[in-house]
């Protein structure tokens, strides 16, 4: 697995985790904001392959990049869940969670995602994304399912956000396999009652960042990991979508949450 480093290796270290899964670079923004303070490590997670990618994989290849001192983890998205995955498995190496617009943990909240997104389209995509998921699932070739889930980024990308300053994530390739295999496992880990349940073990500090207008049902996804993780709060931006860093209105708000979070105890 690849790591981009940024800053002083003297500074004290953060380590940022993409989403997706299979989305690999889109936090490098973050980590060249934050790289006046920290040393910040952002690894591009591993994608697929001949062996099936699992939540597991993930959390071995995380293992092997981290420090052997507790360090923050920050993140987006999938990488939010991943973060939570690792800490669970490894609490002495984890010193604060900050999850950026979390995903979802029980099948009633990726319901109400579901919901939101089907009351921001018009009819025009709703055709298309049919059109796009039954390509997807007739595709054998994985650069072709790769083009597809890319085309169909580009597509939802209206719908998680608010007011971006841009629509560039600064996504490497995406993954459309790593992704398929990567959630089922976590959907199936979630059925089988492994998540949230094991959350329990985290001892750090976390703190959720949510965009009000961020499809994942924040305050959904907080009341059902609050029972399992000791020490959560919930933070909402105002005029914010999935991806705070590119929000015109809530990008200052943002980092400066995100460094008071890093930079307490």
């Amino acid at each position: 697995m690849r790591v981009r480093r940024y800053g002083e290796e003297t500074c004290p270290s953060v380590l940022l985790l993409h989403g997706g899964p299979g989305a690999p670079g889109y936090m490098a923004p973050v980590a060249r904001e934050l790289a006046d303070q920290w040393h910040v490590l952002e690894p591009l997670q591993r994608t697929s392959g001949d062996d099936p990618l699992s939540v597991r994989s993930h959390i071995e290849d995380l293992h092997a990049v981290l420090p052997e001192t507790p360090v923050p983890l920050v993140g987006s998205s999938w990488g939010a869940m991943l973060a939570l995955a690792y800490a669970a498995e490894h609490p002495d190496r984890v010193s604060k969670l900050i999850l950026i617009g979390c995903g979802t943990f029980d099948r009633a909240a990726r319901a109400r995602l579901l919901e939101i997104r089907e009351e921001r389209m018009d009819d025009a995509l709703r055709e298309t994304m049919l059109r796009l998921d039954t390509e997807m699932g007739a595709a054998t070739d994985p650069g072709e399912r790769d083009r597809l889930l890319d085309e169909l980024g580009d597509l939802i990308f209206p719908l998680y956000n608010y007011d971006p300053l841009t629509s560039d994530l600064e996504v490497e390739k995406v993954d459309g396999q790593g992704n398929s295999e990567t959630w089922n496992d976590m959907v199936r880990l979630q059925d089988e009652g492994v998540y949230p349940a094991a959350f329990r073990t985290i001892q750090a500090p976390a703190v959720m960042l949510h965009g009000t207008h961020d499809p994942h049902p924040g305050r959904m996804i907080f009341e059902g990991l609050r029972p399992h993780v000791a020490d959560l709060i919930y933070i909402e931006l105002e005029r914010c979508g999935h991806y705070p860093w590119i929000e015109r209105e809530a990008r200052a708000t943002f980092f400066q949450l995100l460094r008071q979070a890093l930079r307490e105890e």
